[in-house]
C-alpha cells in the first residue's frame, strides 16, 4: 500500500522511483566509497581534484564528480559518513561472491556476451 502511495505521489512531481531492500548504509556505501577513494587520489598527487571530477563526469557521465559532490555535502558529513555505515563497509573491497562465481564460470561481461 505504502509502495503504491509512494509511486503515485512520484509520478506526479515526474521522479523516477527504485526499489531497495532496508540495509544499513546501501546505497550510501557507494558514493561514500568514491568520495573517500577520490579523496585519497588527491592526497597521493595521483592527480588534481578538477581532473578527478572531470574523470568521472566524462568518463562515468556522473553529472558531479565525487569532490564537487563531497564539497557540496560538506567535508564535516563526508568525515562522519564513514563512521556510521563502518559496519556495512567492513571488507567492501574484497571481491563478491558472485564476481568470483560469474568470472569462474566464464561469464566476464559484454566481452563474453553475458551481462550482470
Amino acid at each position: 500500500m505504502r509502495r503504491a502511495r509512494g509511486a503515485r505521489a512520484l509520478r506526479t512531481t515526474r521522479k523516477t522511483s527504485i526499489v531497495v531492500r532496508d540495509a544499513r548504509a546501501s546505497l550510501d556505501a557507494l558514493g561514500i566509497a568514491l568520495g573517500l577513494e577520490a579523496m585519497r587520489m588527491v592526497e597521493e598527487g595521483v592527480a588534481a581534484p578538477a581532473d578527478i571530477d572531470r574523470a568521472m563526469e566524462l568518463g562515468y557521465r556522473h553529472p558531479m564528480g565525487p569532490l564537487k559532490l563531497t564539497d557540496l555535502v560538506g567535508l564535516d558529513v563526508r568525515l562522519e559518513s564513514p563512521a556510521i555505515c563502518s559496519a556495512a563497509m567492513a571488507n567492501r573491497y574484497a571481491p563478491p561472491q558472485l564476481l568470483i562465481d560469474m568470472v569462474a564460470a566464464g561469464d566476464l561481461g559484454k566481452k563474453s556476451g553475458g551481462i550482470l
